[in-house]
């Protein structure tokens, strides 16, 4: 637990010894003060309290800060600021105790259990198979496995999964066109492509390897079953890419659900849902239409479940698909969508609400667009194939770390725009290149052959330097942080809190030498700390998927 957690429930503890009141969340929020003069931590809890306890906020303050002092062995001292301000000045010991809980920690440092005990399902990419993932997709994928990292780490139990949209006109699209391509290969022009299948050239290479490993058999076939044949293999392929560069991508799935698995067994799963709708009075018919009553739960108008040719809309298997995600034992589910998904957000978490599942089951992250840019000016096709910039272009180009560093550390409920110059470049303007190099100067350090070997303390009070003292607070309020962003699925501020935490090492290393013969254990000291540093860094690095390089 990190001091700001130890603080707030001290918070509590001397808040019900005093007034006897249970203080609400919102009372114990815990702050640094921006004068480190005053403190190391503060709570305006007294001021928060003066209303429901008709007394000034001085007063309550000078109340509670001896029972603080009390209850925290870990404070200096507590005093009080006015208009009613609680200043907490730690002990020196207690922030340099961090060190060996890192060194024992190891590559498991930042794990913490503030998610422990709950499952989460996490849905995310789903593009559709038939084309490859471009840089719409890297925003989602990366934002959804930091998502998915954060939360392992603070104790959820995680399932990843990808939906395939495999049972629509799309799917359909993508036979017709690979059947023209197949045909075009033997030098038959029997099917013109059609103007909505896909024209692109990973198209024509899969009726290419088609042709190849099976001959010219299909121009003679049966046209139905050439075109389920044509169908099935092109999504298969197009699935087998779109993992092999997700991989690449640092982002792997647990589980694949196809949606045609809900049509299986006469559409068993659709089936059971719209029966469990109508016993529940959900549904009604109307112009020989299924409508559910989504309007009666949030949504601006009903919502059609079964046209009236008797074809379904696509919100039906959609719902068959979440409440499977439920009764498989993930009470908490995460999707992340297309800003252009806002409305169907509402009308999915309807039919969850209507069918009896407690409010905030499904929670969803809508990724807004993102545009690549250089030199000013956008970017919108690959300059080798002219098409969209795929996932794997994009990787090659300014590589991975910068890629998932650059998409998970800009919130994606706003518009993105990717300096594809700013990312390659190998500067500190370049935040990934900035946070790398502080590691590799971590590890210059320890590795320099002059450097004496570190050995392990019971205690470093020789760390009394204001920016050590700084990266140690920083140190240990990792985990606590770490828990934070995964409950608020927040990765880019991780990305923020690295940037300040390398900051204070890169001005420490160039204030500070580490190595002082004269002074062996203060020396021991400091590379205590800056192993507890390096640690902590290659950890939040590694929640990002960007890796932590020894050189430079």
């Amino acid at each position: 637990m990190n001091f700001d957690q130890k603080i707030a429930q001290a918070v509590r503890q001397a808040v019900k010894d005093a007034f006897d009141l249970d203080a609400e969340e919102s009372v114990l929020t815990i702050d640094t003060p921006k004068d480190p003069k005053l403190g190391d931590y503060a709570s305006s809890a007294a001021m928060k309290l003066a209303r429901a306890l008709h007394q000034a906020p001085l007063a309550i303050a000078e109340t509670l800060a001896p029972r603080l002092e009390a209850l925290l062995p870990e404070a200096e001292s507590v005093t009080v600021a006015k208009p009613g301000f609680l200043n907490f000045r730690m002990k020196k010991d207690a922030f340099t105790a961090v060190i060996n809980q890192v060194l024992a920690a190891g590559d498991d440092y930042g794990k913490n259990q503030s998610g422990a005990g709950k499952k989460a399902l996490v849905e995310w990419v789903s593009a559709n198979p038939t084309g490859d993932l471009h840089c719409g997709h890297a925003r989602n994928a990366a934002w959804g496995d930091a998502i998915c990292r954060l939360m392992e780490a603070s104790g959820w139990d995680v399932l990843r999964e990808f939906y395939i949209n495999d049972a629509g006109n799309q799917i359909v699209m993508l036979g017709k066109s690979l059947e023209a391509r197949y045909f075009e290969y033997f030098g038959r022009n029997d099917f013109e492509l059609p103007e909505n299948g896909y024209h692109a050239e990973d198209v024509k290479q899969i009726a290419a390897q088609i042709a190849e490993t099976e001959g010219d058999k299909w121009l003679t076939a049966d046209p139905k079953e050439r075109l389920e044949h044509f169908m099935t293999v092109g999504k298969t392929l197009e699935l087998e890419k779109i993992d092999r560069d997700l991989k690449l991508y640092r982002v792997t799935m647990q589980s694949w659900m196809h949606e045609t698995s809900f049509y299986e067994n006469d559409m068993a799963p659709i089936r059971a849902v719209l029966e469990r709708m109508a016993e529940l009075g959900l549904t009604y018919e109307q112009d020989g239409a299924l409508w559910f009553r989504s309007s009666q739960y949030g949504d601006e108008k009903d919502r059609v479940l079964r046209k009236s040719d008797g074809t379904l809309a696509y919100l039906t298997p959609d719902i068959a698909n979440h409440v499977h995600k439920v009764e498989r034992g993930y009470p908490y589910l995460v999707d992340l969508w297309g800003a252009d998904h806002h409305s169907y957000v509402i009308r999915m978490q309807a039919a969850l609400t209507a069918l009896g599942y407690p409010k905030g089951t499904l929670n969803v992250d809508l990724i807004q667009m993102v545009r690549m840019v250089e030199d000013g000016k956008e970017v919108k096709m690959s300059k080798r194939t002219g098409n969209a910039i795929t996932i794997r272009e994009l990787c090659e180009d300014i590589g991975v770390d910068a890629a998932r560093w650059f998409f998970a550390s800009k919130d994606v409920s706003t518009h993105m725009d990717l300096d594809l110059k700013l990312a390659r470049s190998q500067d500190n303007n370049n935040p990934v290149y900035y946070a790398q190099y502080a590691h590799s100067r971590m590890c210059s350090i320890l590795s320099n052959p002059k450097m004496p070997a570190f050995h392990q303390e019971e205690s470093y009070g020789r760390l009394t330097d204001e920016k050590e003292l700084q990266l140690l607070k920083l140190i240990g309020e990792f985990p606590g942080f770490v828990g934070e962003c995964a409950a608020l699925r927040k990765p880019n501020k991780l990305a923020d809190w690295i940037l300040a935490f390398v900051k204070v090492f890169h001005s420490y290393y160039n204030s500070t030498k580490v190595y002082n013969p004269e002074d062996p254990e203060l020396t021991n000291h400091r590379l205590g700390l800056i192993q507890a540093t390096r640690i902590t860094l290659k950890n939040a690095l590694a929640l990002l998927a960007v890796s932590a390089p020894e050189s430079m």
